[in-house]
């Protein structure tokens, strides 16, 4: 089992950026397939992006390519997500998640393991 706790939100303004971090204990984070979803009011959980354990591949959703980077250090047990040029739209709570079996699930109930998210406000 492994327990993740993110960290970095905040507020930031329309365009511009911030870094959000995932810290895994227990179980080493190399293990696992790990990935970043957002979740706004009202809304339903949407997929963010996703990495294989290695780090060398990447997957992200369509509405975030050019912009967001996910990457990981498997020697400090962490997953991160550098976000560039922010819109107000994507004001959500942002969690990491990890699953044993493939980086290519976009739906939330195929990933195992939660942490408890990091507010990420956009102001306009």
């Amino acid at each position: 089992q492994v327990q993740l706790v993110e960290s970095g939100g905040g507020l930031v303004q329309a365009g511009g950026s911030l870094r959000l971090s995932c810290a895994a204990s227990g179980r080493t984070v190399s293990r696992y397939y790990m990935a970043w979803f957002r979740q706004a009011p009202g809304k339903e959980r949407d997929f963010v992006a996703s990495i294989n354990r290695s780090g060398a591949s990447t997957y992200y959703g369509d509405s975030v390519k050019g912009r967001f980077t996910i990457s990981r250090d498997n020697a400090k047990n962490t997953v991160y997500l550098q976000m560039n040029s922010l819109k107000p739209e994507e004001t959500a709570v942002y969690s990491c998640a990890a699953e044993q079996a493939s980086m290519l699930y976009t739906t939330p109930s195929r990933w195992d393991y939660w942490g408890q998210g990091t507010q990420v406000t956009v102001s306009s």
